[in-house]
């Protein structure tokens, strides 16, 4: 095999495939070359996610993540009818069940309208029990842009479609990055060449970063979500997406229920703090990932400004009936037979020295590369536009 690229993309989830499609797209000359350390693609923050199609409720108007999450929502859609991929645009409502609450759908819905969202509807209980019967509450926003979607199944047709493009670009799974110094790449499967890379690593975008870029201001730290699922019994409770008001102090949007493309009807995620990068257990641990988390400024500050909700996530993660009381605040006729555990999922959260959250995309360009260094929710959404976007920057900076 030729181990001479034109590009590399390290890293194959969701953005790191979106972007090398893209790219192939826009040039389909280049030679591509894709590396997943995993034996299949999207099997981190791309596989275990919610599976929601994101509207751009929630996002800061005119920042990335609000403008990539608009305009990728529309081309992911036309993607998946494209490319028969499984998915609905059923919609969801956001439950409020304090007065408080009440008074914030009404921001939610402005914040979102400036976000180009049209059909916003502010729902009394009877109108938002005639779409979730047994959701409970004082009033309810609809937001009709939301769906469900396989983003591991978009990810891999993503894939087949660079290879399509041209046969010389490459997308190697079991292949992890060892080391990179002047465009030379050593990998778990040898040594290849390439112009320029691309890093979308996800959980790892400020480790592969750390020997290019001298001075991060901010690490990744992990924060694991678990998931429960509704028995088959009690499936009929809930027809597509029930979501809580969001707590505006945290980028975590509560614990809510999701319709999966395969029928299952999935509660969660909460979040806590993990002690391994990619621990999707309860006790996974690897010592340095738990060292560079709690020796971080930022992670500690984190901690001791937000205790309290910090030590109720923990609280639900180690207790099925607390889990359920807080699901119950929405469904309050699910019991503790109608639930059971089921899957977890990691989140990369940037944070600053100062124990801020970096709640935008990040995207830091060198000489030779680009580092997507910060792509959380909804970036799996964004993920096409996204891709226009390190495409573009690719353009320039590569001069292709």
């Amino acid at each position: 095999m030729n181990n001479t690229f034109d590009i590399a993309i390290v890293g194959g989830g969701i953005v790191g495939l979106a972007t090398a499609y893209k790219l192939q797209t826009k040039f389909p000359k280049l030679k591509l070359l894709v590396l997943e350390k995993e034996s299949k693609l999207a099997q981190h923050q791309t596989g275990r996610n919610s599976g929601v199609l994101h509207s751009g409720l929630y996002y800061k108007p005119n920042s990335l993540k609000a403008n990539n999450c608009v305009k990728g929502r529309q081309q992911l859609v036309n993607y998946a009818i494209e490319n028969n991929i499984n998915h609905d645009v059923c919609g969801k409502i956001v439950v409020a069940i304090t007065d408080d609450q009440c008074d914030y759908l009404h921001k939610l819905k402005s914040n979102g309208e400036k976000n180009n969202l049209s059909g916003l509807k502010i729902l009394s209980k009877k109108e938002f029990q005639s779409i979730e019967p047994y959701a409970d509450g004082l009033s309810a926003l609809w937001v009709p842009q939301s769906g469900i979607i396989n983003y591991e199944d978009v990810t891999n047709s993503l894939a087949r479609n660079i290879v399509s493009l041209n046969k010389k670009s490459k997308i190697l799974t079991k292949c992890k990055l060892l080391n990179y110094s002047n465009q030379n790449l050593q990998t778990s499967r040898g040594e290849f060449f390439t112009k320029h890379i691309i890093f979308c690593g996800g959980l790892f975008s400020d480790r592969l970063a750390s020997s290019e870029i001298k001075s991060l201001d901010f690490q990744i730290v992990g924060f694991r979500g678990d998931y429960f699922k509704l028995k088959n019994n009690a499936k009929h409770m809930v027809k597509n997406l029930i979501y809580p008001v969001p707590n505006p102090k945290f980028p975590f949007l509560g614990v809510h229920f999701t319709r999966m493309t395969n029928g299952d009807i999935e509660c969660g995620p909460n979040a806590v703090f993990t002690f391994k990068r990619e621990g999707y257990n309860k006790t996974a641990f690897n010592l340095k990932d738990t060292f560079q988390a709690l020796s971080f400024s930022g992670t500690r500050k984190l901690f001791i400004n937000n205790w309290k909700f910090g030590l109720n996530e923990y609280s639900r993660a180690f207790s099925k009936f607390l889990f359920l009381k807080e699901l119950r605040k929405m469904l309050p006729s699910l019991t503790m037979n109608d639930i059971i555990e089921h899957r977890s999922g990691v989140r990369a959260m940037a944070l600053s020295k100062d124990g801020s959250i970096i709640d935008d995309f990040k995207v830091i360009k060198t000489k030779n590369n680009i580092h997507v260094l910060n792509a959380p929710s909804p970036a799996a959404t964004a993920c096409l536009s996204i891709g226009d976007y390190i495409t573009n920057e690719a353009k320039i900076q590569f001069k292709l």
